[in-house]
């Protein structure tokens, strides 16, 4: 979890503009932390970077402020004829809109370059995600 801390200190000091929350230690199933650009944040939207404790990977997710902003958004893409990323089968139970797979098995001996593969797939999932919504 200290390179999940130093990680979010890095996206800290590189993207400003970016709203970037404090880290959900979850009860061993995931941490997390949201990593949103103001536009997305106007939309209550918000992209989370998160570790999957059981499944040892790393996701980046679409997620919302509430549950009714989630429903809408999820219904908007569902309707639409968007794929790029998968869309949960349902909101039910579900904590994201979107989730997809960052790095299925991190390889914690090389930090650097794990930090390189979350920092440019997070941004190319944000920058797709903000394409969509805001043509």
């Amino acid at each position: 979890m200290s390179f999940f801390a130093s990680f979010r200190t890095h996206l800290i000091s590189q993207y400003p503009d970016y709203h970037i929350s404090n880290i959900y230690y979850g009860y061993l199933d995931m941490t997390y932390f949201s990593f949103t650009p103001t536009i997305l944040k106007q939309q209550r939207l918000k992209i989370a970077i998160v570790f999957l404790h059981e499944a040892f990977r790393f996701e980046v997710w679409l997620a919302a402020a509430n549950k009714h902003i989630q429903q809408e958004y999820w219904e908007l893409i569902n309707l639409s004829s968007w794929r790029k990323y998968p869309l949960v089968s349902s909101t039910q139970g579900a904590d994201a809109i979107l989730e997809h797979i960052l790095i299925a098995d991190p390889d914690f001996a090389d930090l650097d370059q794990l930090s390189h593969q979350l920092e440019a797939g997070a941004l190319k999932f944000t920058e797709d995600v903000v394409d969509f919504l805001n043509p």
